[in-house]
């Protein structure tokens, strides 16, 4: 008997997004892609024809998405919001932290396959994200970045995007 594979989290919005890019190659960019191919064979000598031969990169790099996608949506599970507000940080949670020069920066912690850092979306696995998790709030997180250790303090957690928070902060800070 096979063994189900893992899944793993993912909101509704990074869920739906996945779902509209396989639409989308599915039935726009592939069967445009297939036509300006075949446009591009009937044009005769294949070998030379640099149209042909980029259209079919193009096609393999299509195919190649829509299988991982395809395969990818089968191991995901839609994280379901409770009913309220969690005590500590958790997928899914909007995370309000007072970074070391006392601003408030704003993150929902994310699966892998949509993580946005511009738009405050930083994934579970990131290292901003392995430190929020399981902490509450009044909690003093160290993180060690890329660019060095930083401190927040968690000033709120919330199911839903804080009224402060940017769509696209000005100053994005590196998970």
């Amino acid at each position: 008997m096979a063994q189900e594979p893992p899944k793993f989290y993912i909101t509704a919005e990074g869920l739906k997004k996945l779902r509209d890019e396989l639409e989308f190659l599915w039935r726009v960019e592939r069967p445009r892609v297939t036509h300006e191919v075949g446009t591009a064979a009937a044009l005769g000598d294949r070998s030379e024809n640099a149209e042909y031969i980029y259209g079919k990169r193009r096609l393999r790099e299509i195919d190649k998405r829509l299988e991982f996608l395809s395969k990818r949506l089968d191991n995901l599970k839609l994280f379901t919001v409770p009913d309220r507000d969690p005590d500590k940080v958790t997928f899914g949670a909007w995370v309000t932290l007072e970074d070391e020069d006392g601003r408030a920066v704003y993150y929902q912690l994310v699966g892998a396959d949509e993580f946005d850092v511009s738009r405050g979306k930083i994934s579970v696995a990131s290292p901003v994200g392995k430190a929020l998790l399981g902490k509450e709030e009044g909690d003093d997180v160290v993180v060690e970045r890329p660019r060095g250790r930083a401190t927040f303090n968690i000033m709120a957690i919330s199911y839903q995007r804080p009224a402060g928070a940017p769509t696209v902060p000005e100053e994005p800070s590196s998970p």
